[in-house]
């Protein structure tokens, strides 16, 4: 049943076209049975191919087909052939232009169905003048109804139609969206697991490089500074170690570690380790605290850390020997101030202006983000005088 219902509606005018057949030899019936000579029938003929032919392509042509049946029914009148089966074409096609998109077709139909009811009468009902004036009204309305209630019908049927065309159309754009907010959701994600496995990887990775290089230099005359420098790499991938896990915790959705928590996040209160470590590796650095200190938000704390821990691994990497660093925090009333600068060498001129390029300068672009994220101003470059320096300012929302 469904596979006919759905060839149905892939041949329309097909269908049209077999009932089209069915009122061409019901008006048949009619046009031998008209009183006159051939000249009568011929008309007839005429006029009942043309009214079938408005059946069979209404859906193909809607418009022309109107137009038809309107030079139809006028000729109907001058040609005075009076209403037969074939007529019937009259209300299809004022209710196929109707449930259409073209509002002058729509328009024209609904006036000819209320007028053409009332002309046929006064043209070919002989005994209007035998009835009081409220019968004709009354059998005028009574004609017209039919007509009317096609129009309706068939205007019903177009707004119908056009509500389910937007629900459809605000189901696709929806569905768009969705998908468009999970490639950004994706690519978000993707983002910050990049930075944190660069914060992690890059900044511990480069103390155990330097410590290493240390350690394999003083071997062999300073057997306690070599034990020092693998504690140092010890304890440095311990703390690697525990960072990754909790980045993979996060990752695997679901999934609880069996402490029942994840590493916590470092903040503010690591700052001084973070520093002691890089001090460790070699790197001789100035960290002051201006201001009172006060609880932060924890994305600022974590934004703060990390961009101490980047710069400072920039520092090592970039500066070259003799290198030195100086670490400002500066609680204000509204933000947070941090500056972080070194008297080396600096960084090249496209790792801080463009990044990213075969792998290089990531570290700025997450800085960026970070600061991004949580409504902050970062500004990184030469230092005169030489070296480089980071200045980053962030906002202190209260939590909620």
């Amino acid at each position: 049943m469904q596979r006919l219902y759905d060839f149905f509606r892939r041949h329309p005018t097909g269908v049209d076209s077999f009932w089209a057949f069915l009122l061409f030899g019901f008006n048949c019936l009619w046009v031998v049975s008209l009183p006159g000579g051939a000249v009568e029938q011929s008309l007839g003929a005429l006029f009942t191919v043309g009214l079938c032919t408005v059946i069979a392509l209404r859906r193909k042509w809607p418009q022309w087909m109107l137009l038809l049946a309107v030079a139809l029914g006028v000729g109907q009148l001058i040609a005075n052939v009076p209403s037969n089966p074939g007529d019937f074409a009259m209300l299809v096609i004022i209710y196929t232009a109707a449930s259409g998109t073209t509002r002058w077709a729509s328009r024209l139909a609904l006036t000819g169905g209320l007028i053409g009811p009332a002309l046929s009468l006064m043209r070919f009902d002989g005994a209007t003048g035998n009835r009081p004036v409220w019968g004709d009204i009354f059998v005028t309305a009574l004609l017209t109804g039919p007509f009317v209630l096609a129009w309706v019908l068939g205007d019903s049927v177009r707004t119908r139609r056009a509500y389910w065309a937007q629900l459809e159309e605000k189901a696709t754009r929806l569905e768009k969206e969705r998908e468009a907010q999970a490639r950004i959701a994706v690519a978000a994600e993707r983002a910050r697991i990049a930075r944190e496995l660069h914060d992690v990887v890059a900044h511990n990775v480069s103390v155990m490089v330097v410590q290493a290089d240390g350690a394999a230099y003083v071997l062999d005359s300073a057997p306690e500074q070599t034990r020092q420098a693998l504690e140092t790499i010890s304890g440095t991938g311990r703390q690697a170690l525990a960072e990754m896990r909790r980045l993979l915790g996060v990752l695997r959705t679901g999934e609880q570690p069996e402490s029942g928590e994840y590493v916590p996040q470092p903040g503010m209160e690591q700052l001084a380790d973070l520093v002691d470590q890089v001090r460790g590796a070699g790197l001789p650095v100035d960290f002051r605290v201006e201001g009172e200190p006060r609880p932060l938000p924890s994305s600022v704390e974590l934004t703060a850390y990390r961009i101490v821990q980047e710069a400072l691994t920039n520092t090592r990497k970039h500066g070259g020997p003799d290198v030195g660093a100086t670490v400002r925090l500066t609680y204000r009333d509204a933000d947070l101030g941090l500056l972080v600068e070194d008297d080396g060498r600096g960084a090249q001129h496209e790792l801080y202006e463009e990044g990213g390029a075969d792998g290089l300068g990531h570290g700025l672009i997450g800085m960026r983000e970070r600061v991004g994220m949580v409504g902050g101003r970062l500004e990184a470059g030469p230092r005169e005088g030489g070296g480089f320096r980071i200045n980053a300012v962030l906002p202190l929302k209260p939590e909620r």
